[in-house]
């Protein structure tokens, strides 16, 4: 199964190519913020804690903020899923690891994208955002339709706070100091290979295992390199499928075959009738 962290610096690219692969794969994506959100929400009782945390201005605890992320995984055994936001630290890091290894559901893939950092300030001084959607813009290279206007809605893009190359140097200074350490410890950790858990059949008893022989499970690290997010997603997209030859492809959904089917059609018979007119004309 896949399951997979992606780290990089800020302004990389993560959000761009984890979308692409959950669009494209059978794959479920876990936003830490958008589960804490979730919990706030729900009134559940990390989120009731966690609100109370946040609503005074504080940093939400390492324990709380793992029992917000495997509030979701444990319900994800036979699912591909890449989790993003978590873990920031390396003692982030060895607790999902303590808990991953409990539950018998071990990271598969870390996926490190790196991308030079003259690239990446170049690249936020000339980005716009729609704030009410998230949706970014590049002046450089992903423009808006109308320069200043949101593609969708039509409303004013904004520039974010961080985005100036004081702020972004400090955040990227922060990456370093707290993502490097936990980049080493996935690095050791796929020079090693841990003992499969034991396989059950389905026809047997849950109390009852298939001791059948199985390869014993390691993590895969990669470090994919580029300048943009188009040319590390060859790159990605390679690796996984490797992988994971196991990994489907979404099926495309009616409406969209319905569109499909219907451009399809008219080119045909634009086509068509393009080449009835070039007939008539040479009679």
């Amino acid at each position: 199964m896949l399951r997979m962290l992606m780290f990089g610096k800020p302004g990389a690219g993560k959000g761009t190519l984890s979308t692409r692969l959950v669009k494209k794969y059978d794959i479920v994506t876990l936003s830490t913020g958008d589960l804490l959100r979730q919990h706030i929400l729900e009134k559940t009782e990390v989120g009731v804690q966690a609100e109370e945390i946040v609503s005074q201005g504080g940093l939400v605890p390492d324990e709380l903020m793992l029992k917000v992320v495997t509030s979701k995984l444990d319900l994800l055994h036979d699912k591909h899923w890449i989790i993003d936001g978590f873990p920031r630290t390396l003692v982030q890091g060895e607790m999902l690891d303590k808990h991953l290894s409990k539950q018998h559901t071990p990271l598969s893939l870390v996926v490190n994208i790196e991308v030079p950092d003259e690239i990446i300030l170049g690249r936020i001084s000339d980005r716009w955002v729609h704030l009410p959607s998230g949706r970014v813009y590049n002046m450089s290279y992903n423009r808006p339709k109308v320069d200043g206007r949101d593609d969708i809605t039509g409303e004013p893009l904004t520039k974010r706070p961080d985005d100036n190359p004081e702020i972004f140097s400090r955040r990227l200074e922060k990456f370093y100091s707290t993502t490097q350490p936990l980049l080493s410890y996935y690095a050791e950790s796929s020079q090693k290979s841990t003992p499969s858990p034991p396989h059950r059949s389905p026809h047997q008893h849950p109390h009852q295992f298939a001791f059948h022989a199985q390869p014993p499970h390691r993590l895969l690290l990669h470090t994919l390199t580029g300048t943009t997010s188009d040319e590390i997603w060859p790159k990605l997209e390679a690796v996984v499928k490797e992988a994971f030859p196991g990994l489907k492809e979404r099926e495309e959904s009616a409406e969209a075959k319905r569109r499909h089917s219907l451009s399809d059609a008219i080119a045909a018979h634009t086509a068509h009738t393009a080449q009835d007119s070039v007939n008539a004309g040479q009679k």
